[in-house]
């Protein structure tokens, strides 16, 4: 008869214990059982809100349980990141790490306690785990592998002591240790001397960018500054031209997003002639609703030609209708009108090209010829729903961010194989981080998470590359220290559009991450010529600090603030750069809003 003492079940086992426990005795008794103390506080707390318990916890080991294995992946995940955050707070030396291990297997229970080989191979794989990392077992990882939108390490499979069978392992690459980077022991150096700050906060944005970029820090440029302002509005040695935002004549205002969005295609397209210089619709839709004239327009983007029209839908009947324009003599190159049906949208999109490169007798290179046939999808329920993603990712709010999100998602469902929505995910994830607390907010995820998705989207946009699937590449590989990678997916998204002011934007920011600010400070330019109203002023900016162009890089950061001031993250270049010209007071309040 079966001892009433003893139950078996399946559960969810997370094994913890700390990565050179004895050292840091050795090296201060008090201090570390106090921190153990603090973080076996902290990780029970987060036991218990991923509906977990903690079952022992001897020394410098924890054991928990869960009934989801989700459950118990995600607690492994937040405690990683919370202790990371935490251990930026202690000098190096007296850091604690965790290395955590999960398993999935059959366990007894007797008095609360829980033993068997469920518990004994949750504690061999926590052994494979490295310093503030996360192994996970095989029977694990089959049960989370599509839940988490997380990116997992296959290990192989190890021979464990007490185990007789070996045992598939996988390293979860979470990498909660990101989120750390924005405060730095940020209590500490609050309290020190103002003119300290800018190099802890300089330290803070050169290792978010890249290792040894410090060289550049205290050297002048060789050259005087560019004007921007004056590179901006001068006048391509190629055609040039501006798309304005087509009117939206359907007389119902949901179906903004429509005519946005064609307006968006035709420029995307058009961005991929060389020969030719399109200006972007960050830009252009700044005249949206405003009556201005021609002439006018074409003189602040610094363009010859401007393509204006409007659309009207109704029903499944599309119309059309656009007209060219010489902005110098303001006078019609050529006006027409285009109709078809929902389902012909691409080739509505396709002959307005077509017309503008016969005026323009521009000659279409054979890979620039096969990129602008190239449609991201056939099924027009896909596209409609991801013009809709365009519309609130254009607007770059937190709130606009998770709806994009939430749109291109879906597209995606509608159409799996829809690579320039998988892009334009992994983008807006890519542009989340940027923005910081408020997104996290809103959509409920974390940095690390909002990270893993970017990579598991753009892998996804791969299969069929494109301009902005290149740029996510390029900023992913750059997290990871890859520059070589990085400069090279930069440098495939530009070749794929060379007039994506995106595109160059984020080769030059590439550029001045490894270590090459002039050069990257070139891209940047380029990128202000196709984007002229909406100026790149934070990568100028940054260009400018790392090149020593402290007053440079204050102005251009100003600019970016006043511009988008919920982008916190921004502020520590701008406190760095007051606090190396001596400002305190400024560095001071750009520091404290950076750190809130």
């Amino acid at each position: 008869m079966a001892d009433e003492g003893f139950k078996r079940k399946l559960a969810a086992i997370l094994s913890a214990d700390v990565e050179g426990y004895s050292r840091l005795m050795d090296d201060d008794e008090e201090a570390t059982v106090r921190t153990l103390t603090s973080y076996r506080n902290a990780i029970t707390d987060l036991v218990q809100q991923f509906r977990g318990r903690v079952v022992d916890a001897p020394g410098d080991n924890l054991l928990a349980e869960f009934t989801s294995v989700v459950d118990a992946v995600n607690c492994a995940v937040e405690i990683q990141r919370d202790l990371a955050e935490r251990n930026t707070e202690l000098a190096y030396n007296r850091q604690m790490q965790f290395r955590i291990g999960v398993n999935l297997g059959d366990v007894i229970e007797e008095d609360g306690r829980i033993y068997g080989d469920g518990v004994n191979i949750a504690a061999r794989v926590e052994s494979l785990a490295e310093a503030g990392g996360i192994c996970i077992s095989g029977r694990a990882h089959d049960q989370v592998e599509n839940k988490l939108g997380l990116e997992y390490e296959d290990l192989g499979k190890h021979e464990v002591k007490n185990i007789s069978r070996p045992i598939q392992v996988y390293r979860v690459l979470s990498l909660p240790g990101a989120a750390a980077h924005r405060v730095v022991q940020a209590k500490e150096t609050l309290g020190r001397k103002w003119r300290k700050i800018g190099f802890s906060v300089a330290a803070i944005v050169i290792v978010a960018a890249a290792l040894g970029v410090w060289q550049y820090y205290m050297r002048r440029p060789a050259v005087e500054p560019a004007s921007v302002e004056k590179v901006a509005h001068q006048l391509s040695d190629k055609p040039s031209i501006a798309v304005l935002p087509f009117n939206n004549l359907s007389g119902d205002p949901e179906q903004e997003y429509f005519s946005d969005g064609m307006t968006d295609d035709i420029i995307t397209d058009l961005s991929k002639i060389s020969g030719l210089m399109v200006i972007s619709s960050s830009s252009t839709f700044t005249y949206k609703g405003k009556e201005i004239k021609i002439p006018v327009i074409a003189k602040e983007l610094g363009v010859k030609y401007v393509l204006e029209g409007s659309i009207r839908r109704a029903g499944n009947d599309v119309r059309i209708n656009a007209q060219l324009i010489d902005a110098v003599t303001d006078h019609h190159v050529w006006a027409d009108r285009f109709d078809g049906k929902n389902e012909s949208i691409f080739a509505l999109q396709d002959k307005i090209t077509e017309r503008i490169v016969s005026a323009l007798a521009l000659k279409l290179s054979a890979s620039e010829q096969k990129v602008m046939s190239a449609k991201g999808t056939d099924n027009i329920v896909a596209y409609d729903t991801f013009l809709k993603g365009m519309s609130h990712m254009r607007k770059f709010t937190p709130k606009d961010l998770v709806k994009a999100i939430e749109y291109f998602e879906r597209a995606i469902k509608l159409d799996p194989n829809f690579s320039e929505a998988y892009a334009n995910l992994a983008y807006t994830y890519m542009s989340a981080l940027n923005i910081g607390k408020k997104f996290w907010d809103e959509s409920g995820k974390n940095f690390p998470i909002a990270r893993l998705l970017a990579r598991k989207y753009v892998k996804k946009a791969m299969k069929r590359p494109t301009s902005r699937g290149y740029q996510v590449m390029a900023l992913l590989e750059l997290y990871k220290r890859h520059f070589g990678e990085a400069v090279d997916n930069a440098e495939l998204a530009v070749s794929i559009s060379p007039n994506d002011a995106d595109a160059l934007y984020t080769l030059g920011r590439i550029m001045v991450y490894v270590g090459k600010p002039e050069e990257g400070l070139k891209y940047y330019k380029r990128s202000i010529m196709l984007d002229p109203l909406h100026k790149s002023t934070d990568g100028i900016g940054f260009a400018y600090l790392v090149m020593g162009d402290f007053e440079q890089a204050v102005k251009y950061g100003e600019k970016y603030i006043k511009d988008y001031p919920e982008n916190y993250g921004y502020r520590a270049l701008l406190a760095t750069a007051y606090a190396f010209l001596g400002n305190d007071i400024k560095a001071k309040k750009a520091f404290e809003e950076f750190y809130q």
